[in-house]
């Protein structure tokens, strides 16, 4: 019922919660696509909730959740006026369906849901962000830019990582970035941005920062760290997905694994290899390690790189036998890793990181293929013939 009227509820929420407590509205970006995208999130992380509320891994994702959370200076008060507006919008959009059972079932839920965030916000000994000055910033033409940056404390991460990245430049904005190197003697980090379409943050990043600009870090996240459990490995990125690819490639150079490794570097176009030197560097000094390019044939359309990707994996074999880590747009992922498993991966040794669905675009995040009642994340053309329709179109829905 509330997935049908997603979109409203959503608004629904965040009304409720702006005119009950005009002082939280301070807490969330000020323009109007920025609130678009938080919109998305919030229904995208409560979907994530729902759909693995009996899984194992829902405690550590709430945990996580938590102690990210205190990057936007949330304290443990704000979690009980955040479930009552919660609990407000679900009802107000679930019509006749909302009985005193289904109110007294999503109260408990979100209790746990509150209770398992506070414990990893309250558990964590980190501070809620790092200050980091820029002290490099390259540009690959107009979109993808790589920036070096220096936190003044030591910023602690692994090999494949991601942090969320905000700047005074665009307030109370945080989207997510892969770290593209391994932990360095000096402490820098880089960071691999490519510039979303209306993007406030990505095209400041990747356009108009300087270096001597100080930029926020939230504590390092996500799952994708590399395994030596002796098996062939694949390493398969798409777009900047290949910053975390290189920070474990940067791992593996220094220790070298003993089992086979091969790259699958995957782009739109041979101007998206934006790393490539450095990529045949690794090939010819590495006798582990094997690189194939996926790009379409000049003139094609980029779709044909998936169709070369599709015969690549094919011809690659060993999938029952392997450990694999996808790296990319949440598309990429989501067709990658059924591929994969078609071709007899193990679903259990198939690594990406899972950042919901409604991160798209802003990071390395990887979400599930959408649901029906997810359609709006898509922003479908109206169709009033069939209304469930999902056919993707820019902008707004009617």
């Amino acid at each position: 019922m509330v997935e049908r009227r997603a979109e409203h509820a959503v608004k629904f929420f965040y009304s409720h919660l702006f005119w009950h407590n005009p002082g939280f509205r301070d807490l969330f970006p000020a323009s109007f696509e920025d609130m678009e995208r938080q919109r998305d999130r919030l229904f995208a992380a409560l979907t994530h909730v729902i759909a693995h509320l009996e899984t194992e891994s829902l405690v550590p994702y709430l945990r996580d959740l938590g102690r990210d959370h205190r990057k936007f200076l949330v304290e443990p008060q704000h979690y009980a006026v955040l479930g009552s507006s919660l609990l407000a919008a679900l009802a107000e959009t679930s019509g006749n369906a909302w009985t005193t059972q289904t109110e007294k079932a999503w109260a408990e839920a979100y209790q746990v849901i509150a209770d398992a965030m506070m414990a990893g916000a309250a558990a964590s000994e980190d501070p809620p962000w790092w200050d980091a000055e820029v002290v490099r910033h390259l540009q690959y033409g107009e979109d993808i830019g790589v920036l070096t940056l220096q936190p003044r404390i030591p910023f602690p991460y692994l090999p494949g990582q991601y942090t969320s990245v905000c700047s005074e430049r665009v307030p109370t904005t945080w989207r997510t970035y892969s770290i593209g190197n391994a932990p360095r003697p000096d402490g820098t980090v880089d960071l691999h941005v490519s510039r979303v379409d209306r993007g406030r943050l990505s095209t400041f990043l990747v356009r108009d920062t300087l270096p001597g600009d100080v930029l926020r870090l939230a504590a390092a996240g996500g799952r994708m760290t590399f395994r030596r459990e002796g098996r062939p490995v694949s390493l398969i990125a798409a777009g900047t997905g290949w910053a975390p690819v290189r920070a474990m490639l940067e791992e593996l150079a220094e220790h070298p694994p003993d089992q086979d490794v091969r790259l699958f570097v995957v782009a739109r176009d041979a101007a998206h290899l934006y790393d490539r030197p450095l990529i045949d560097e690794y090939a010819a000094a590495c006798d582990w390690l094997g690189v194939t390019y996926i790009t379409p044939a000049p003139g094609r359309h980029r779709n044909q790189a998936t169709d070369r990707l599709v015969t690549a994996l094919g011809n690659r074999g060993l999938w029952p036998d392997q450990d694999v880590y996808v790296s990319g747009p949440p598309p990429f992922i989501s067709e990658t890793a059924r591929l994969l498993e078609e071709l007899g991966a193990p679903p259990d040794r198939i690594f990406h990181d899972s950042v919901p669905a409604g991160a798209q675009g802003d990071g390395p995040g990887q979400g599930r293929p959408l649901g029906f009642g997810e359609w709006f994340l898509n922003r479908p053309s109206p169709h009033w013939h069939d209304p469930s329709s999902r056919a993707p179109k820019d902008g707004r829905t009617t």
